[in-house]
């Protein structure tokens, strides 16, 4: 069993940068996929990113392309969402999450972290 607790969110203005981060505890995720989901309310849970860790390889949501990037720190078993060029459509809770496949589908996972809040501002 994993354990995930997401850190790092907040009310930030329009055009800002935050820098979300997991940490991953109780048993290690290494050969695994870790990957940020995010909820707002009324909606469905929506794909960020992925990264996995055999191969180094990333993929990123339609919604994060070109601004937000996922990153790690092998040492700490720790994983980043750097989020840049905010926009008032990203407010949502920020999930990470861990499994075995690379997917993009909520449901394929079953580890979570309880979320993290980010509000943007216009």
């Amino acid at each position: 069993q994993v354990q995930l607790v997401e850190s790092g969110g907040g009310l930030v203005q329009a055009g800002g940068s935050l820098r979300l981060s997991c940490v991953a505890s109780g048993r290690t995720f290494r050969l695994w996929t870790m990957a940020w989901f995010r909820q707002a309310p009324g909606k469905e849970r929506e794909f960020v990113a992925l990264r996995r860790w055999s191969t180094n390889f990333t993929l990123y949501g339609d919604c994060a392309k070109g601004r937000f990037t996922i990153s790690w720190d092998n040492a700490n078993d720790t994983v980043y969402l750097q989020m840049d060029s905010l926009k008032p459509e990203d407010t949502a809770v920020y999930y990470c999450t861990t499994g075995v496949a690379a997917s993009k589908v909520a449901s394929d996972y079953a580890d979570w972290g309880r979320g993290t809040q980010v509000t943007v501002f216009s």
